[in-house]
């Protein structure tokens, strides 16, 4: 049965033949796959499928219920919309890499144990590091370097607590975690760190804006979906409905909106946005409603698209132009028209402007806000959304595509599969902002929500609308700003600098020490066994010159003799002895070594 086919060893397996296949072949066997993995999801049934025992587990790579499936379907779904953007690359390592991340994240949404889901966790780590360091710069060497370090700690704090976990519970299943028992269950704290770090939660999200803008410009869009939606969704699954999680989502949703104020760089400025984002859709799951919940996952599915389609049309900019920062853009509607409506309807969407993808799904979480009644927490929503329209709405086309005359540098349309890529997600974008059931039918929960009701419509036009206008009177005073943001990086940065110079200079050179005394100490072993009699005389003379030196200086003369003997000693072959002084020379090491014996036996005794 197709069911039994698990989706993300299709891409994992599926990643593997791809360097073997050649041009149109290559291409099309790419694209085959989305394809084969979403048929496999239409036709897959709620269950367990794909468990393996092992030892005294049993691990489960399939359980398939409606929450897996939403995320598991928009990942599919993303996934061949990006393998279209980025079907004129040539290195097979980056498509490798990209169907690596994708199986990944499939893993983990369908784990139903903390072994698997590790598991997964970790391609997903090693595969999207690829995606950085295949642009093989400088600067996205040591991003992905960060990225990698940050990963791997979140890691550790996720393995840590799976085996607090099991050893506390017994059991490896991956479920709602108990987060009543308070600091004394430390497990559950472990795992949650785990989750946040890949969330991007502040203080722990400055690695998404580090390394995303560093990556390739197909990579980064990749990025974009799978390991901030991912630990979404396991957010989702394992600590629903705690408070801690909406206060970090609300401080998440205005921290990117103002980074992003201060940022020229086009890619940055929108990396900083999936952290606004996101924070919607923790905020959603510390509410924990069935609405709340709905409204994350729904916000996650919406979110993908339109923020892949940002990226898409970002990542035309600098292939087309290679240029990335706002400073030397602008002007460039007269030859890239197309990729700036492309943009647009991406920009609309995460703004949430009615008829676009994101109003259907933001608009959920806010109102879920209200209706637990948590007026600072859809006052602090809403303004986040004012300030999404302002930056990735308003700013980004205005500095891009206008703010000049003639244009710092000529360009044209991208090549006709990134077009196409960007024309089928934005297809979606507005699909669902036209027809939400078509989203809501895959949410876990049945829908109780109409998005178009009057109030919501009018109250989001209304906010939208004062902004456009307010932008539009200070657009002459809006222009780039070549500036560094500084972000909680530069503190592990600095750190980072100062061990690697620890490790450079203090302790290499105490071990480079080490080395030279153990070998003086090994050749000093080697001369005595060489020449026993000899070695014996030296370390006699040695000893009685270093403590007669200070009273007579004319020892000091004896030293440099000493010098002499010792290379006399060791190159010379050792004189015949008689066999008696051999006798007294092994009696005198057993005597030796029997009186250290007794002596220890005496002060342990």
């Amino acid at each position: 049965m197709i069911e039994w086919l698990h989706p993300g060893l299709i891409y994992i397996f599926g990643a593997l033949l791809i360097p073997v296949l050649k041009g149109r072949w290559q291409k099309a066997y790419m694209l085959m796959l989305p394809i084969v993995a979403l048929i496999d999801l239409t036709f897959m049934t709620e269950g367990t499928y794909w468990s393996f025992p092992v030892s005294d587990y049993v691990l489960t790579f399939g359980r398939v219920d409606k929450l897996s499936l939403i995320f598991a379907f928009v990942f599919v779904i993303a996934s061949f919309c990006m393998t279209l953007y980025a079907l004129h690359v040539k290195e097979n390592g980056q498509h490798v890499a990209a169907f690596l991340y994708i199986g990944g994240a499939l893993g983990v949404v369908f784990a139903g144990d903390l072994f698997s889901l590790y598991i997964f966790w970790e391609i997903m780590a090693w595969a999207s590091l690829c995606l950085i360091w295949y642009r093989k710069t400088k600067a996205s060497s040591e991003a992905g370097f960060r990225y990698i370090m940050v990963h791997l700690f979140g890691g550790i704090c996720l393995l840590a607590g799976i085996i607090l976990y099991v050893q506390s519970t017994g059991s490896i299943a991956f479920n709602v975690f108990d987060w009543g028992l308070g600091w004394g269950y430390v497990a559950s704290y472990f795992i949650l760190i785990g989750f946040l770090i890949n969330a991007a939660v502040p203080p722990l999200h400055a690695w998404l804006a580090d390394a995303y803008p560093e990556a390739t410009i197909t990579g980064a869009v990749f990025l974009t979906a799978f390991t901030t939606k991912s630990a979404v969704y396991v957010l989702i699954r394992g600590f629903p409905n705690v408070e801690l999680l909406i206060w970090l989502g609300v401080i998440m949703a205005l921290y990117g909106v103002v980074f992003a104020v201060l940022e020229n760089d086009i890619r940055r400025l929108l990396a900083y946005h999936i952290i606004s984002q996101v924070g919607y859709m923790v905020a959603g799951v510390g509410i924990g409603t069935a609405m709340a919940i709905n409204g994350a996952s729904a916000h996650a599915f919406c979110h993908i698209l339109y923020k892949a389609l940002l990226f898409m049309g970002a990542g035309a900019v600098i292939e087309m132009t290679g240029r990335s920062k706002f400073t030397e853009l602008g002007g460039l509607y007269k030859y890239m028209p197309l990729t700036f409506w492309l943009y647009m309807i991406g920009a609309f969407s995460i703004s949430g402007v009615p008829l676009f993808n994101g109003f259907v799904s933001k608009t959920m979480i806010v109102e879920s806000a209200a209706g637990s009644h948590l007026p600072l927490v859809w006052l602090m929503l809403e303004c986040a959304s004012i300030g999404t329209f302002l930056h990735t709405g308003l700013k980004v086309p205005y500095l891009t595509w206008f703010s000049r005359k003639e244009p710092v540098v000529e360009a044209k349309e991208p090549p006709t599969n990134m077009l196409a890529a960007m024309g089928i997600t934005a297809f979606l974008c507005v699909f669902i902002g036209v027809y939400p059931q078509a989203l809501y039918r895959l949410l876990p929960y049945t829908v109780e929500y109409a998005p178009y009701a009057p109030a919501h419509v009018i109250g989001m036009s209304q906010l939208l609308l004062i902004t456009f206008v307010g932008f539009w009177a200070l657009r002459s005073k809006l222009h780039g700003t070549p500036t560094i943001t500084l972000d909680t990086d530069w503190f592990y940065r600095k750190a980072g600098k100062r061990f690697i110079w620890f490790c450079e200079k203090p302790l290499l050179k105490f071990a480079t020490d080490i080395d030279k005394v153990m070998k003086d100490l090994a050749n000093s072993f080697i001369r005595f066994s060489r020449n026993p009699m000899a070695a014996s005389m030296i370390l006699i003379t040695a000893t009685s010159t270093r403590l007669l030196t200070p009273f007579n200086p004319a020892y000091r003369q004896k030293g440099q003799e000493l010098v002499e003997a010792r290379k006399q000693a060791v190159e010379e072959p050792m004189e015949k002895m008689s066999i008696g002084m051999g006798v007294l020379l092994v009696l005198l090491f057993f005597a030796f070594y029997l009186l250290i014996y007794l002596t220890h036996g005496v002060l342990w005794a």
